[in-house]
Order: C-alpha cells, then sequence, then structure tokens
C-alpha cells in the first residue's frame, strides 16, 4: 500500500510539474506573439499609411493628366502605376512580420517612378533618371539631389532629398522627415528600430551601387550590399511599356544582415 501511495504521489507530482511546463510555455508563446505584434503593428500601420498616400496621389494624377492624349508608353507607364498601387493593397492586407513590408514599399516605389515617366511623356521631356527616394520621407517621390545631412550628434552624410528638404537642409532648417512613435517620443523613423529595416530596404535597397554608401555605414552591414540587384540599372532612365525592369532582380540579398538591434541607424 505504502509503494501504491509513493507512486501515486510521484504520478501526481509528476503531471503537476507537466501542467506547469504547459501553462509556461503557453504563457510565453503568448507572450512572444505579443511582442511580434506590438514590434508589427506600428510598421503595419506605416505601410497602410503610404499605401493610402499613393491612392491619394493617383487620384490628383488622374485630374492631372486628364485631357492629355496619351501614347502607348505614357499608357503603359500609366497602367503600371495603377497596378502597382492595387499589388500594394494586397500585400498590405497579407502582412503578417516586418520583412513583408519591404514588398509593399519596393511595389510603391515603382509606382512613383512610373507616375514620374508617365509626366515626362506628356510634357514631351525625357524619362526621369531614376533616383532614390527622398531619404527624409518616401512618400514625396523621386530625390532631385543628394545634400549633406547629420542628424543630432551624427557624422554627415550625403543623403537623396527631394526639392523641398534638400533648400530646408541647405538652409539650415530641419527636413520634413517621416515621424513614427518610439515609446512615447516621435522619432524619425530610421530611429525607429529594426522594425523599419524592412520598411526602408524596399525604398532604397534597389539602389546600390549607386553613390550613398550611407545605407551601409547607418544599417552596420554591406553584405549583399553590392549584389543581389542582377539587372538592375541605378541610371536607368527608361520605364518601357512592358514590366521596366520594376522587379529589381533579387530580393536585395543580406543587405541589413548583422544588424546589432539598436537604433536603425546606429554609426551614422
Amino acid at each position: 500500500m505504502e509503494c501504491m501511495a509513493g507512486l501515486i504521489v510521484t504520478l501526481l507530482v509528476l503531471a503537476a510539474l507537466a501542467a506547469v511546463v504547459v501553462v509556461t510555455r503557453q504563457r510565453s508563446q503568448q507572450r512572444a506573439a505579443e511582442l511580434k505584434e506590438a514590434e508589427l503593428a506600428p510598421v503595419r500601420k506605416l505601410a497602410e499609411e503610404d499605401i493610402t498616400a499613393l491612392g491619394v496621389e493617383l487620384q490628383h494624377f488622374d485630374t492631372e493628366v486628364a485631357g492629355h492624349e496619351l501614347d502607348a508608353g505614357a499608357n503603359a507607364d500609366y497602367q503600371r502605376a495603377l497596378d502597382a498601387y492595387d499589388s500594394a493593397k494586397r500585400a498590405g492586407d497579407r502582412i503578417e512580420q516586418p520583412e513583408d513590408v519591404k514588398h509593399i514599399t519596393t511595389i510603391l516605389e515603382d509606382g512613383r517612378y512610373a507616375m514620374a515617366c508617365v509626366r515626362s511623356r506628356v510634357a514631351g521631356e525625357p524619362l526621369p533618371v531614376r533616383r532614390p527616394p527622398c531619404f527624409f520621407d518616401p512618400r514625396h517621390g523621386l530625390s532631385v539631389r543628394d545634400v549633406e545631412f547629420a542628424p543630432p550628434g551624427g557624422t554627415p552624410r550625403d543623403v537623396p532629398a527631394c526639392a523641398l528638404d534638400a533648400e530646408r537642409v541647405e538652409a539650415g532648417a530641419e527636413p520634413d522627415s517621416r515621424m513614427v512613435m518610439q515609446g512615447a517620443q516621435r522619432v524619425p523613423y530610421w530611429q525607429g528600430g529594426r522594425a523599419y529595416q524592412p520598411y526602408a530596404a524596399g525604398y532604397f535597397g534597389g539602389f546600390a551601387p549607386m553613390d550613398w554608401m550611407f545605407m551601409g555605414l547607418m544599417f552596420g552591414a554591406f553584405s549583399g550590399f553590392g549584389g543581389g540587384f542582377g539587372g538592375y540599372d541605378a541610371g536607368m532612365s527608361d520605364a518601357g511599356g512592358g514590366d521596366g525592369g520594376g522587379d529589381m532582380g533579387g530580393d536585395g540579398g543580406g543587405l541589413f544582415e548583422g544588424f546589432d538591434g539598436g537604433g536603425m541607424f546606429d554609426g551614422f
């Protein structure tokens, strides 16, 4: 009887321990899921805002080109911009991790370039050189030139800027930077943390090896920076009537590998 009682006690203890392990694991998994969602939520919101911004731009753009006869190239580029918006919306509905945002911002960058091509075609001008978006806020569209910029306490670097932000920086004023929440503070997106890496990668990753090495310095790694973009010409000016090279070859390789988990642009 004593042996049986001891066995029962042992089994009860083991069952209790197993229950504790299961509960602990479930709580750990739940906590991990909550942390993942907390990290993803602001990045998802950022992507959704960028998608909406392109949709609004397209509405205004439709009015802008109304009354102009579009040739085959302009029509193709216009359709490409519309397709980019639709693709970005569909991708936005399927965001499950920050990395998914890179695909969306790549699409948005291509859509804005397509719109710039339509404008040039309508005006009878050469197609625009494909430059990176404005570093301070990619929603500003294609950059027009590089300007020297240094965040507080940082080292000056040449960064691509739209006309208005270039004027602001050159005049000693603050650029109109894209702000995000980091805790209780609003900071520029490049200081928002590692979750924003894919957001920037989609907009800027396809422009290596352009002459702005600051990307590697800010992200702390050049693994794959000079490769992984087969067929993409940073000086390309022809969107073409088809895909225009918009897929940029690979997915950017290991551009952001080696990130140390600190501020997004540590060392900038």
